[in-house]
This record gives structure tokens, C-alpha cells and sequence, in this order.
């Protein structure tokens, strides 16, 4: 299959006279798809996140024949890599939502997973604090949602007591979840492509699909290489070099998937949800040899996020963060390529220090430090209330959405 892909994706270019703001605005009707070659097969997953990945390795574990199309150099380069690495026990979602459910369940499946295939992960245990008296009812308000979402062994905390586990803590009252814990992003996707490989996937990189249609029950994808997309400059018409049938279609983009959505023409674009963008930056600690922390260390959740937490990696390195900035999105060209801004301003560090020191008041100045950042696909936006996970059919028997 590989062979023959990248074969068949070839620059099919014609010259027009068009705006390039007006270009892609217009991408979708500008498409030429009889000029491209077309090839049926069983199941294609749009997305080499560790969503499409692991996607791609149940599919593949049932004798499906999968391909993954993935836009970038590589698996895992967008939001699966620019996050907390953080294995959650499933404290913070409304009993019975998706959320809760998976949450769980996928904790207790990604310890098994971790141990039996030799990922690194560590179950360090987390503390979630109240700092002032107004934010106890809400860390019982969390207690009580956890047990109702069958976390395991919550237990909550005095003040000095969640202070003699971490002495550099400041808190009234703590919420202890011993199942908490971290893991490896990349060597996790790493086995996970493995595994999927073997099994017969076949994941084609550099590859994006920029749209497709509707044409009886099955979806059409209309796929280019992402090279010819980063030196489209809008002067011409962007024809598709490849038309993929396949019989299985799940759209798991990540950060583009709703854009991509929207492209798929002859689908409900009626019932697509809104899409937000959170952009949160993290910070980590400079000089200092032995880190403060031992546990993860939470705040009260804020809107959008979980606050500016501490998190450990598996190298000891801590990392504060993230924050929440709501972005705008970008065109959809720029999105199907990751061309979010993903640089930190050291300024932005004057917003983390007083944050931090509501439970660690001993942070020196000038110890933050640029880390990284990621931006949060979502469904609500800012002063609304959180949605549950969205996965659509939109009424086609091969298409299957995920939205966060």
C-alpha cells in the first residue's frame, strides 16, 4: 500500500488567479477530484495522535487493514506530545459522562498496558488543595465525585498532614489520589506504532487529507502531500493527488479535526460542535537539584483547565502549568499543518509566581524558566460549562468523529 501512496500522490497543479485569503476560504469548492487517482481499501484513521494510534491498533488487532494518514514528519507532534503527561484517575468528570468512564477504565488498561509492554510510568500519587476556606466545599465537592466515578482509595487530607508528606506545601485541606500518576508520551505511541505495524498497519506521514464528499454510503478523501500544501501559495486551485475509499473512516485530527469535518461534504455539517482553542504554556524550575515535590500538586480545577499544577516527569524534571489563554483558530490550511504559535514568552511568567505560591510560597524569583507549550482542542468555551466527550456517525454507516 505505501509504495503505491506515494506514488499516486503527485503535485496535479494548474495555474488561476485567486486571493489566497479568498483560496482558503474557498479550499473545499476548488477541489478537482477528477483528476486524481482513486483507490478503495478497508479502514483509513486521520491522525497519528495516540487516539488515532491506538485507533489504528484495535482495528489492525481485528484483521482490518488500516492506514493511518498523518500531515507531519512523524507520529505524536501535536497535542499527544505538548501536554502533562499525566495518567489521571477520573476525579474531576460528571458520574456516568464518557469522560468519568474512560477515564477509569483507560487508567487502569494504561498501568497494564505500561507494565506489560515496559513503557515508563509511575504511580507518584497526587494531591489536589484548598488553600483558602472558600475552596474546601469545592475540594468535597470533588471527593464526593470521585468516589462516585469509582476512584479508588480518595482520601482527604488536614492540612498538616498533606503538609508532613510535602514540606514545601502550603494548604488548608488536601485531596489525596494515590493512583494518580505520569508517564512517557513518546515511548508510549512508540510501542503503541509497534504494535499497530505489526499487526499490518501501514502509517503514511507527510500526508493530509484536505477534504472529501459523500458518494453513496461511502466517504471519499481527497489527499495531497503536505510539502505541495506548505508551498501552496493560494494563486492556484489545490487538486487532491489521491482520492482514498475506504470502508472505515475515523477522524481523529486532533486540533483540525472539526475543520476537517466541516469539508466532508454531503455529511450533517449541522450537528459538528463549536470549536475552542486553549493555549497553555509551562514553566520549569531552574536550579535546583532536588525538586520540591514528590506528589503531583493541583490547585482548585479554574475555567478551561486544572489550573497551573506541578507536574513530574520520570527524569525528576518539574514543570509548572499549564495556564489558559483562549486563542482564535486559524485557517484551515494552517491547521491541517500544526501551524499554531507554540513559542512561551518569559513575561508570561509573571502570571504563573503568584499562582504558584498559594500552595508553594518558598518559589524564588527568577527560578521559572520558558518550558513548552500545548493548545486544547474543546467544545465549550470560556465561562460555559464543560461538554462531554462528542463522537459522531453523522448518519453514515463508515464515518466515526472524536471531538474533546
Amino acid at each position: 500500500m505505501l509504495p503505491r501512496l506515494r506514488q499516486t500522490l503527485q503535485s496535479l497543479k494548474r495555474t488561476a488567479t485567486i486571493s489566497k485569503a479568498q483560496a482558503i476560504k474557498n479550499l473545499s469548492t476548488q477541489i478537482k477530484k477528477e483528476d486524481a487517482p482513486t483507490e478503495k481499501l478497508d479502514c483509513v484513521v486521520i491522525g497519528a495522535g495516540v487516539v488515532g494510534i491506538v485507533i489504528a491498533r484495535e482495528l489492525a488487532s481485528k484483521g482490518r487493514e488500516v492506514l493511518v494518514l498523518e500531515s507531519a514528519s512523524t507520529f505524536g507532534t501535536g497535542t499527544s506530545s505538548r501536554n502533562s503527561e499525566v495518567i489521571h484517575a477520573g476525579i474531576y468528570y460528571p458520574p456516568d459522562s464518557l469522560k468519568a468512564l474512560f477515564c477509569v477504565r483507560g487508567r487502569e488498561l494504561l498501568y497494564r498496558y505500561c507494565y506489560e509492554h515496559g513503557v515508563p510510568c509511575k504511580q507518584i500519587g497526587k494531591l489536589i488543595v484548598a488553600t483558602g476556606p472558600l475552596e474546601i466545599s469545592k475540594l468535597n465537592e470533588l471527593m464526593n465525585r470521585g468516589t462516585q466515578n469509582g476512584v479508588d482509595n480518595l482520601k482527604m487530607l488536614e492540612g498538616f498532614e498533606a503538609m508532613k508528606m510535602e514540606p514545601e506545601l502550603q494548604c488548608k485541606k488536601a485531596l489525596l489520589s494515590p493512583v494518580s500518576g505520569i508517564v512517557d508520551s513518546h515511548s508510549l505511541m512508540l510501542s503503541l506504532v509497534g504494535e499497530a505495524e505489526n499487526n499490518g498497519t501501514t502509517f503514511s506521514y507527510n500526508s493530509t487529507v484536505i477534504g472529501g464528499h459523500l458518494e453513496g454510503n461511502c466517504l471519499h478523501l481527497y489527499i495531497v502531500e503536505s510539502k505541495d500544501l506548505e508551498n501552496w501559495n493560494g494563486d492556484y486551485p489545490l487538486h487532491p493527488e489521491l482520492v482514498l475509499v475506504p470502508k472505515l473512516v475515523v477522524n481523529s485530527a486532533g486540533l483540525s479535526s472539526l475543520a476537517l469535518a466541516k469539508r466532508f461534504h454531503g455529511l450533517n455539517n449541522g450537528i459538528i460542535p463549536p470549536g475552542f482553542f486553549a493555549r497553555g504554556c509551562y514553566f520549569t524550575l531552574s536550579s535546583t537539584k532536588v525538586p520540591p515535590f514528590e506528589h503531583l500538586i493541583y490547585p482548585i480545577p479554574e475555567d478551561g483547565g486544572l489550573g497551573v499544577h506541578v507536574t513530574l516527569d520520570l527524569d525528576g524534571q518539574l514543570k509548572f502549568g499549564p495556564d489558559v489563554e483562549w486563542i482564535d483558530g486559524i485557517d484551515d490550511v494552517s491547521s491541517f499543518l500544526n501551524k499554531y504559535d507554540y513559542s512561551v514568552s518569559a513575561s508570561r511568567a509573571e502570571r504563573f509566581y503568584p499562582e504558584i505560591r498559594k500552595y508553594y510560597p518558598n518559589l524564588k524569583d527568577g527560578s521559572l524558566q520558558p518550558g513548552y507549550s500545548g493548545i486544547r482542542p474543546k467544545v465549550s468555551g470560556p465561562q460555559q460549562s464543560p461538554i462531554d466527550f462528542v463522537i459522531q456517525d453523522y448518519g453514515c454507516k463508515g464515518v466515526i468523529q472524536m471531538t474533546d
